[in-house]
Order: structure tokens, then sequence, then C-alpha cells
């Protein structure tokens, strides 16, 4: 559970990095709760099988932001909150009004609290359209403000053995699809809403910043659904790029940055041109779109330098705010676009939840990012879980998630 007193903590060990002495004293503890009952006649229980600890969830527990408090976020969840939103799962149990599910089924979590889990009717017009990261009423209804299981005190989430979820938040598991594949379900979905809402030009040049979990999927995305396209990624640790090189991207490392400017512009034919100071810029540039997974300052300065003329950067990634030179942005007319998670997206013609085209596209053997899933913890084990992302270089950490099977 997370904003609670965590009680004595062993001290860090000596060397440890800033992450790790973060998760010596972070307000998370593991406590008994009571069972979860359906929230609503529309409600069921889930019983966890796996679940993953998405970044947003590292990022919380690790204190890992530098913003001094000013996030508008904090308006949007409620405390106590017991984590977990990428969660595979069987059915325990069923409200009266839940068809279409049988107990012992698993399901895959669509964790948003959108309008129908909220009991609002009639939707909110985002929630109409599918987009349901974008319902108008995360604070409102029957339940607490939470935007996802695991963010509103009474949707608990799946670092727990049994959870609440509306009928509209469950997605059927084809069956033989193994929980390590199913699981990766969420991540794989908000890259695919990155990509399809902004898609890249038939044999065009896209860039991946970023080769943790997002950024694994988003490359799976582009090589299953735009084959065409050259795919180049910035990976940070060895064995991201290692994943990422073998599913078929040109792989550059993140560091120098000068150098990485440098081998961007070769790699997409832009042209180099070095200001008095600081780092250079290409122009033309040749990269299409860039998906940024990472959202940094150090990224963006990056990015809006390699990026053609009124070329697209997608941010589906999430870090604390700082200043970079952004004149580039201007000067080439960049399209900046940010990415909220995922919904009803259309793929290949057919409309349906990016949770279930991530099945299918997995039972169908077109994609396959299960390498990806590199770390599993016992639940009471939750700290060796979260020290393996506070120091990914050592572990060789991409996703980690929690195992509940036993």
């Amino acid at each position: 559970m997370f904003g609670v007193d965590p009680g004595p903590v062993e001290p860090p060990p000596p060397g440890a990095n800033r992450l790790q002495r973060n998760l010596a004293t972070t307000f998370m503890a593991l406590r008994e709760v009571p069972d979860p009952r359906p929230l609503g006649p529309d409600w069921m229980v889930l019983r966890t099988r796996m679940a993953g600890i998405c970044g947003s969830d590292a990022k919380q527990v690790l204190m890992d932001f530098d913003d001094a408090g000013d996030n508008p976020m904090t308006a949007f969840i409620s405390f106590p909150q017991v984590l977990g939103h990428e969660v595979v799962a069987t059915v325990e149990a069923l409200g009266p009004e839940v068809d279409g599910f049988d107990v012992g089924q698993r399901v895959v979590l669509n964790p948003w609290l959108s309008c129908g889990p909220r009991g609002i009717d009639p939707p909110c017009p985002a929630c109409v359209a599918g987009d349901y990261s974008l319902c108008e009423h995360f604070l409102d209804g029957r339940l607490s403000p939470g935007i996802h299981t695991g963010n509103a005190t009474e949707a608990t989430g799946g670092f727990a053995e049994l959870l609440p979820a509306h009928a509209l938040m469950a997605v059927p598991v084809p069956d033989g699809l193994p929980d390590e594949v199913a699981v990766l379900g969420d991540p794989f979905a908000v890259s695919l809403h990155a990509v399809v809402r902004h898609p890249p030009p038939e044999d065009g040049r896209v860039l991946v910043y970023g080769a943790g979990a997002l950024g694994t999927t988003a490359v799976a995305v582009l090589r299953a659904l735009y084959p065409s396209v050259d795919v180049g990624v910035v990976a940070r640790w060895p064995a991201q790029r290692e994943l990422a090189a073998g599913l078929g991207a040109t792989v550059f490392a993140h560091e120098p940055r000068a150098d990485l400017v440098e081998a961007l512009a070769d790699w997409s034919g832009g042209v180099l041109r070095r200001p008095w100071e600081g780092l250079p810029v290409a122009y033309p540039g040749g990269i299409d779109v860039v998906y940024d997974t990472v959202a940094a300052p150090e990224t963006l300065e990056v990015i809006v330098r390699v990026l053609r003329s009124r070329g697209t950067l997608v941010e589906l990634g999430v870090s604390s705010p700082g200043r970079f030179e952004w004149t580039p942005w201007y000067f080439k007319e960049l399209r900046l676009v940010g990415s909220n998670a995922f919904g009803v997206e259309e793929v290949e013609g057919v409309r349906r939840h990016a949770i279930a085209h991530y099945l299918e596209l997995a039972a169908a053997g077109r994609v396959d990012v299960s390498a990806m899933l590199t770390h599993t913890f016992a639940l009471e084990d939750w700290r060796s879980a979260f020290d393996a992302l506070a120091d990914q270089g050592a572990s060789g950490a991409v996703k980690v998630a929690f195992d509940l099977r036993d």
C-alpha cells in the first residue's frame, strides 16, 4: 500500500544511487487489507495472476521527480493506494449486472476509471469516442478521484491478491496465450496508441527515444504495422540495446549527446550545422517522427535538432521538467503532440480496444515482446522488484512484474 508509514526500514547499502536511497524511505509497506467487493452491480472481482510494474508506479515509489510538488496530476488521485494496473487475472466474482464473463476466465485489466466504472450516464464525449484516458469525470461519480486502477483509494490495484474491476475494465485473454505475454498488454497498448494516432509516412524514417518497456513495444508496433519504415532506437542499457536490435531496429548510444546527434544525422541523411556553442543541429533533418518515451530535457534537446522540418515529436513518456534549448522547435516548425495511454484504436481498418489488438497480434505471432519481461518477483519481495528498476544498469531489468500465481 502506498501513502502509509513504512515503519522501520534497513538503510540502503553503501554506494546506493539516488533511486535506491529513495526506495529505502518511500511511503509504501506490505499491509493486510480487506478483500474487495464489487463496487457496484456492474463490477466484478478479479484474482491477480501477474502484475507488471509500470513506469508511473516506479516513478512514484522511487520518488523519481524533481518538480517540488508542482504537478497538476495530484488533483486527480486519492490516498492511500494499492498500486498495480498492468494486470492479468482470473474472474473471481461477478456482480448481478455483469454479462459476458465467467468465473475463472482470464482477462487483462483495462484500468481506466472513466464514465462507465464511475456510473456516469450519459458518458462524456471522450468516453463515447473510446478515448477513456481523456474522460471528463475522473473526479466524479461513485468513486474517489483517480484516473485508473491503483490511484483511487477504493479501486485497489494488482499489487494485491484481489482487485475490483468494472465490466468495461476487462479484456478476455485468448486460450493458450501465456500470462507472461498477456501481462505486457498495457505497455504495448500505450505505444500502439502513440503510433497509430501519429503514424509514420510510407518508407519514412522514425526514431524511438528510450528502450524500456514503452520503447520496446513501440519498436514492435512499428515493425509489425509499418514494415517499410526504418526504425532507430536510442538505448541506454545493454539489455535494452539487445532487445531493440533483436526487433530489427538500428541502435544508438544515448551519450555523449554531440556524438548522438551526429550519428542520427548520418543515419537519416540530415546535414549537420555547427553553432558557435552547444550541440550541432541537422538542417535539413532526415527523421520524420520521434516517439519519445523519456521526455527529459536532454532528450528534447537532441530530438528537435534531428527532426526534419515540420516533423512530429510524440511525447508518451513523462519526466520532471527542466530547461532545454528549443530554438529548433520554432525554426523547423516542428509539431509536438502528447500521447496519453490508450483507448479504442483503429488498426488495419478494425476498431477495438488497444489491449484487445495486442492480444490478437500476439496470439497470431505477429508481435513478440516477451523477452522484455526480464524479472518476476513474489509480492513480499516488492523492495527487490523496485530495486531492480532503480539500478537497471546492474540488474538488466526492462519489465519487472509480480507473480501471484502460487
